[in-house]
């Protein structure tokens, strides 16, 4: 979805205008090193190390108001709450966060969606999920790589979505555990006659009545960014998998198989530049409904891709499939005050089978972001970027929080 948050940038404004800012170890540029979190942090005269991560201030609870246009949605409003918290005085544990999103529109669309990361004390658990309810129009294009702009249906559903991992910590920064996904999905309705009705009837027809979707599996994930919200270095590994059948409610049989592999770098010496990379894979087997299938072009956030956005100026989900591959690159540069700019590209492609892949079936997109560092204790930004990609797609994109 392209969102426009229009009153955002004076209710900020405001904000700043009366806060008071406390320099942290997050707002210098040198490079440090810091021991993994959860791990003591002294030198060999027994004084505390300077800790990569803020100092352990109150939670910080953000509210945002919501007002935005698109064409799908007419005007709509609502408000979002970020807060960003740390259990405990251990400041090499990382900051907890939550998002809740709400907002309503004037064709009668509503998304409501709760996304959370939270490391518990000592960093040995670490929970993250989503709870949210969709009612939503799209312009869907059917299935596979080659679909056409010109042929589109305009279609509108109900979807519940509830997805939790569960993990421990075996060692510091890689925890194991597992992952249950839920999603209801209601009855997918024409929306309009105004496109083409080909891609809705392709649809099969029971799912066009809706399903539920419901599968477990192991997760293990490596994860040792020193910021989750707006990460400066390290490495994160997010591999999965979810197992789909009738003993656990589900309408469809299939296994879904994902890694999710990220690296962070400053460049130059400094955290001014910082070099962000990601590689996301999702391979599926067995009667996969089109609702689950691996879609290019994810801009809704969620718990489905870890929170990251895909193929930025490619419209949700334009393409898709049973097998999704996809690789971006971002350049993150320090400006002036709060302000950074951003550049990135990304390639990709879906496929039936992976054997379907081929270099003519490539896409791409990319373009060029701007952010403002509304927190700077918490490095939570509001990013404005515009993409242009395959298929004749571009698009804006306000949010909040990096891409990936």
């Amino acid at each position: 979805m392209r969102f426009l948050y229009t009153p955002l940038a004076l209710c900020l404004l405001a904000r700043l205008g009366s806060a008071q800012v406390v320099p942290t170890p997050d707002t210098t540029t040198a490079v440090v090193t810091a021991p993994a979190p959860g791990l003591s942090a002294t030198t060999t005269d027994g004084k505390p190390k300077k800790s990569r991560f803020a100092p352990s201030d109150k939670p910080s609870f953000i509210p945002v108001p919501i007002v935005f246009y698109q064409q799908e949605t007419g005007f709509a409003a609502g408000a979002a709450i970020l807060p960003v918290w740390r259990f405990g005085q251990d400041t090499t544990v990382r900051k907890s966060n939550a998002r809740l999103i709400a907002w309503f529109s004037q064709e009668k669309q509503t998304t409501i969606q709760l996304t959370h990361n939270i490391f518990t004390p000592g960093e040995k658990l670490y929970f993250s999920g989503e709870l949210s309810y969709y009612d939503l129009a799209f312009n869907y294009y059917g299935v596979g790589n080659n679909t056409s702009k010109d042929i589109e249906s305009h279609i509108q559903y109900p979807l519940w979505v509830f997805d939790e991992k569960a993990l421990a910590r075996v060692v510091p920064n890689l925890f194991v555990g597992l992952r249950y996904r839920f999603t209801n999905l209601g009855d997918v309705e024409l929306k309009d006659n105004d496109g083409n009705t080909a891609p809705y009837y392709s649809i099969p027809e029971d799912q066009r009545g809706g399903g539920i979707s419901s599968g477990v599996g192991p997760a293990l994930l490596y994860d040792g960014r020193d910021n989750v919200l707006a990460t400066y270095r390290g490495n994160f590994v997010d591999a999965h998998m979810l197992f789909n059948g009738s003993g656990l409610g589900s309408d469809y049989k299939f296994n879904r198989y994902q890694i999710d592999a990220r690296h962070f770098n400053p460049l130059f010496g400094t955290n001014n530049t910082i070099l962000a990379l990601q590689f996301l894979g999702q391979y599926h087997s067995g009667n996969v409904p089109f609702r689950e299938l691996g879609g290019m072009g994810a801009t809704l956030g969620g718990s489905l891709y870890n929170g990251a956005y895909l193929m930025r100026g490619i419209y949700e989900a334009r393409y898709r499939d049973r097998q999704f591959s996809t690789f971006q690159a971002e350049i993150r540069q320090k400006l002036i005050w709060r302000f950074d700019i951003a550049a990135f590209m990304g390639v990709g492609q879906v496929g039936y089978n992976l054997s379907d892949y081929s270099f003519d079936g490539t896409k791409f997109a990319g373009g060029l972001g701007a952010r403002f560092r509304f927190n700077r204790r918490d490095r939570l930004n509001i990013r404005l970027d515009y993409g242009v990609g395959s298929g004749g797609n571009s698009g804006i994109i306000f949010a909040v929080g990096e891409a990936f």
